[in-house]
């Protein structure tokens, strides 16, 4: 698969999926630059342009990785990075949206990737203590220095996006979004779709959970923090596994995966919507690409649904204290 279809986020255009890069760095086990690296060139050379990442990834190391990884390639890709999280991996969570910061954040950024400009330039989470007027005002100074060309949002709630709109064009919201993560569907996709503002979803696997390769979490490093997450829990993990057992069928009959069928769902969200599932494997992003040449008929968009509805999914996706941080 070589022509990967063109989405619009905002008056972004991108590839319909992209390629989330924070497994490259953290968060899932042991990593391997080399192999990571292939991966990237891999994507570039089936054509998604997308490449997301953060600051926060890796103390730094994924936008460093991603910076050698594009270095030649630069007119090939959408660079999208966040800022937000101004503490450490292991450190006490500590988010900032003042004005200081943004632009503190942006030149760190810019540094590491090895670029002049960012293409899209996301908050990573709201910060409560800074209207968000300021935070995007000091993003969009950016836009006007040239540093970044896009403005987004990660985890905003419906009024934060509409205020931060109303100060400067957001042409993406990032968030979760995928058959168990569905509660920005009543009101947060009404108000981007108002506002033309574009979805890019991230874990739309459910944090790999959905493709079925984690019916125990012995198979999860112990560094691997879905460990820690409530869905993968003891109790939790089996009722949710009885959901992807179902999607397997459906899968089966389409013959497909059931990570296909899940993500080709997310996909089928509608033409502003790009999910970015995360992988550090060719293997993977491959199988997660040729989801895009899966068709869904509306009765199969109802079986799918009706196989996992929300009242069924057990556990939060995040703890109590991650919960804190979404949706402000």
């Amino acid at each position: 698969m070589t022509d990967v279809p063109t989405r619009h986020l905002g008056e972004l255009a991108v590839s319909a999926q992209g390629l989330g890069c924070m497994g490259m760095s953290h968060g899932y086990g042991a990593t391997d630059d080399a192999e990571s690296v292939a991966t990237l060139h891999r994507a570039l050379d089936l054509g998604v342009t997308l490449l997301d990442t953060a600051d926060f990834y890796g103390s730094g190391h994924n936008e460093e990785l991603i910076g050698r990884a594009v270095a030649g390639r630069r007119d090939r890709v959408v660079l999208a990075t966040k800022f937000g999280f101004a503490n450490r991996l292991g450190e006490p969570t500590l988010v900032r949206g003042d004005a200081a910061y943004v632009r503190q954040a942006c030149e760190a950024s810019l540094r590491r990737l090895g670029v002049d400009h960012i293409d899209l330039f996301y908050q990573h989470r709201v910060d409560p203590q800074v209207p968000i007027e300021e935070t995007v005002g000091a993003m969009a100074e950016l836009v006007r220095a040239g540093k970044v060309r896009h403005l987004g949002l990660s985890e905003a709630g419906a009024q934060t996006i509409r205020r931060a709109h109303a100060v400067h064009p957001i042409a993406a919201l990032q968030s979760e979004w995928s058959l168990w993560s569905r509660d920005l569907e009543a009101e947060i996709v009404p108000v981007c779709r108002e506002l033309g503002v574009g979805v890019v979803p991230y874990a739309p696997l459910g944090r790999g959970f959905l493709t079925g390769r984690y019916g125990s979490v012995e198979k999860l490093a112990e560094s691997d923090v879905r460990r820690g997450h409530p869905r993968f829990a003891d109790g939790n993990r089996e009722r949710n596994l009885a959901i992807v057992a179902k999607l397997d069928e459906l899968a089966a009959a389409k013959g497909v995966t059931a990570g296909q069928l899940a993500l080709a769902w997310v996909q089928h969200r509608g033409e502003d919507v790009v999910p970015i599932p995360g992988t550090r494997r060719q293997r993977y992003l491959e199988e997660n690409l040729a989801a895009l040449a899966v068709e869904l008929s509306p009765e199969d968009l109802a079986a799918i649904e009706a196989a996992a509805p929300p009242g069924e999914i057990a556990g939060t996706r995040y703890d109590a204290t991650g919960l804190t941080f979404v949706n402000g």
